[in-house]
Formats: structure tokens, sequence, C-alpha cells
């Protein structure tokens, strides 16, 4: 299905609806206003090498041009809609998809639109100074292709606000371009959308760790019987895989250089040398999963049984991965503090489906972490990268009450505190890994701290002008 070359690109016929068209071209501006006072800073006269959806079929979705990134072509589109598609899950079963909302399930699904669509915005706060130290040119458009899909993304969820909640809608709308990543008055709506990303190496954790939360979130979402945000996050996740891609070869780019230099120069202090250590790497590891695992919600949640009944949120994989869709009975173990231990407890599997996705995504996330070890093991040095356990430094859930080492082990608070600097960054590694941010603008260079990428972008070399200054 084509794009249309209209004012709002999009594949929804977006002309056929007047008042529609009316109000997404009304809240256009605003957007653009928000992109240049909050988007990547310094930038936005440049010409980048970016991705641009021009169809929504797997062989024409991206086309890649030099543009200016407040003229990115950003706009509305929907993966194609399945002739007599049903409900694949939940208390409904087998019923014909929604294509105008229910109104029992008005609220619920306004709050998923809402959350998913506060993220969008968010990621692109987070990382608006980071163009000003990119270790390369490469990376510099790896960035910017990441924060415009961004903004692209929350044109998806405002054109399900504007088409289907009517004025609640629109108010919402206006309201996910007035909140601010780290505001102290009017914060993002999850925590991890407040943390402050200010060096390379947070970018390449949040977008191997955080990005993944949002892969899932996507995936279950896409199975919705909602079919318009169905199909909307099937053409997201098309984007979304881009963002993982540089976040977990950032990272491992980061490790290879680190590991190659320690044998070349057969020392342990690389910091010497100008690079990253592999403890202040782990650190890092440490804070960005442990956050990025408190997303996925509380491990027993009356919310993710309601909307898996409702059949507006599934599991990821849904039909390809289970076959009873229903989970009408059936437990899943999970623990609990009490009396300041913890106990395992059998819940309805419905109630435990948060824990679920977040076993795919700790899954999901040792397959990267192995590739890292890969490159640590090939250079001969005797450490490895781990993910710490999912009982540590968390913020939300069963587990928030409570203290542990990276191991898992029930610690206590006071412990916590004498060893947390050797678990999360200290201002001290901050500090430190700050000061490598050097800026290097020159085709085919890359900063001293991180490895040059096995290839470019697009079949693209290495040396191309990814960015023209």
């Amino acid at each position: 299905m084509s794009i249309s070359d209209e004012k709002i690109p999009n594949n929804v016929d977006l002309s056929s609806d007047r008042r529609l068209q009316r109000a997404l071209e009304s809240w256009q501006p605003n957007f653009i206003s928000w992109w240049k006072d909050m988007g990547p800073e310094g930038f936005m006269e440049k010409d980048i090498y970016l991705r641009t959806a021009i169809s929504v079929d797997v062989n024409g979705w991206a086309h890649f041009d030099h543009v200016k990134m407040p003229d990115y072509r950003w706009g509305i589109f929907l993966a194609e809609r399945e002739a007599e598609k049903t409900i694949g899950f939940g208390d409904h079963l087998g019923q014909p998809v929604w294509q105008e909302v229910p109104g029992e399930h008005r609220n619920a699904l306004r709050r998923l639109i809402v959350t998913q669509g506060d993220t969008e915005p968010a990621s692109v706060e987070q990382q608006r100074l980071l163009g000003l130290t990119a270790p390369s040119l490469y990376d510099l458009r790896n960035l910017f292709q990441v924060n415009v899909e961004e903004g692209r993304h929350l044109w998806a969820m405002v054109y399900l606000l504007h088409t289907y909640f009517g004025k609640d809608g629109r108010e919402e709308a206006e309201e996910l371009l007035l909140r601010r990543s780290g505001n102290a008055d009017k914060p993002r709506i999850l925590t991890t959308f407040n943390e402050p990303i200010t060096d390379w190496l947070s970018f390449f954790m949040f977008t191997m760790f955080t990005d993944r939360d949002g892969k899932y979130q996507l995936l279950s979402l896409a199975e919705s019987g909602f079919d318009p945000l169905a199909r909307t996050c099937r053409f997201m996740l098309t984007e979304e895989a881009h963002h993982m891609f540089v976040g977990e070869t950032g990272v491992l780019r980061v490790v290879e250089r680190t590991v190659n230099m320690m044998k070349e120069h057969k020392t342990d202090d690389v910091r010497k040398l100008g690079l990253v250590p592999l403890g202040v790497i782990q650190r890092y590891i440490n804070f960005w999963y442990s956050s990025s695992l408190d997303l996925f919600g509380a491990e027993v949640s009356t919310n993710a049984a309601n909307f898996f009944a409702a059949g507006l949120k599934g599991r990821a994989h849904e039909q390809k991965e289970y076959t009873d869709h229903v989970l009408g009975s059936g437990t899943y173990s999970v623990e609990k503090l009490e009396n300041g231990k913890l106990v395992k407890e059998d819940v309805p599997i419905r109630n435990a489906l948060n824990e679920v996705l977040r076993d795919s995504y700790v899954e999901d996330n040792e397959r990267g972490v192995r590739k890292w070890n890969k490159a640590i093991e090939a250079a001969g040095i005797d450490v490895r990268l781990t993910l710490p356990s999912r009982k540590f430094n968390r913020m939300v859930g069963i587990y928030s009450g409570a203290c542990f080492d990276p191991q898992g082990n029930p610690i206590s608070k006071e412990e916590f505190a004498a060893q947390k600097h050797h678990w999360l960054p200290t201002d001290e590694d901050r500090a430190y890994v700050q000061s490598l941010m050097q800026k290097v603008y020159e085709p085919g260079k890359m900063a001293n701290w991180i490895q040059a990428p096995s290839r470019g972008i697009n079949s693209q070399p290495i040396e191309f002008e990814y960015v023209k200054f």
C-alpha cells in the first residue's frame, strides 16, 4: 500500500475525513514546534542520511536520502488490514476484531495508548544533546534515525487518540507535547523515561534495554482485538528493530575496543588509554537493565489480567508461540515478600502476564550479552559481562520492597548502600565516561573509545558522509 503525498503522509485515507484531517493538521505545527525546541540540538539545518517510509510492504517501506530533520515525512502508517480477522485471545476469542473502540474498554485502551505514546517524545528529549558529542558520523546518523522514528511513533499514537477518542483524545494528544522528560513539575509518565542520557554509553544501553522493552510492549499490543492499534504497532515494530540494533552493536563496539586494547597493551588499566573499563560497562548494564525491567509493571497485576481478558493486550507472539489463548485455568509461580522473606506463590496465570512477558524479555537480552562476551573471550580476557538478577535494584513490583545483590541474594538496606558503588554507576563513573565524549565529525573516523562498525548503513561505506556539514 502506497503512502499518500499529502501534508500529513498517510495510508489511512486521511483526506476522506476532513474533520480528522483538520484536527491533525492543527496538531502538526505544535509537534514541529516541540521538535525544534526539544529535538536534537544544533542539527536542524543539517542534511541527514535518513530512512523514510514510502510504503508499508516488505519491499518498499524504507527510502534512504539526505533530508533535514524538520522536513522528515512524519506520518501515519498502519500495516495492511486483514480480512475477517478475529480476536486471538481472552474472553472474546474468535469474535471479529473491533474497528471502533468498545465503550466498556474505552478508558483502558486510552490508558494503554497514552502510556505508549508518552515514551516516544520522552526518549527524544532524553537524547537531545547527544549529537554534540557523537563518536562518529555513522553514530550521529543512527541517533537521528532513532529520534525521527520515535517522533513518527508519537504520530501513530496521536492518530489513534484523535480518531477514536474524541475530545478526550485531542486533549491527551496535546498533553503528550507538554510533558517533559526529567521535569520536576510535569515529568513523563514512566520513571525510566525521566532518566538523563548525557553520554553515548547510556544511549547504547537505553536502545539495548529500554527500546527492547518497547519491542515487547508493541508485540503485545500488536495482538490487540482493537484492530487499528494492532495494525499501528505491527508497522512500528519494523522500525523498532533498528533501535535495538543500534544499542546492541553500540555496546559491542565499546566492549571490542576496550578488550582489544587490553590485549594489545597488556593492561587492565584502560582509563590511561582513554577507554571504558569493563567494570564501568557492567555497572551501566546493571542500571539500565534493572530500570527497564520495571517498565513491565508488577509481577502480579489485575490490570494485566483485565487487559488480556478483554482482548486488549495479549502476549508477545500470542498466535505463533501459544496454543491456549484463553488462560481460563492454570497458574504461574511468582515470589512474594512475607515477613521480610521471599516465598513462592502460585497465582492465576492471567494475573502473572507481566512476568510472562518479562521472561521473554530477559531471554532476549541474554542473547545480546552472549555476543558481547564472545568478543571478550576472543580477546583472551578472563572477564564476563552479566545481566543482574531481576530482583536487583527494582523500584516496581514485588522486589521493590527489599534489597538484593546482583546475584539476587537478599541483603539489608545498609549493606546495599555500602556496596552500591560496586554495582551501579557512580558520579565518578559518569564523569569519566562524560570526559570521553568528544565529537568526531570527520567521515570514517571514530572516537578513541569505540570500535568502528563492521559495515555501513544501507550498503554505504563507513566513510560515507552520513551527516553533511
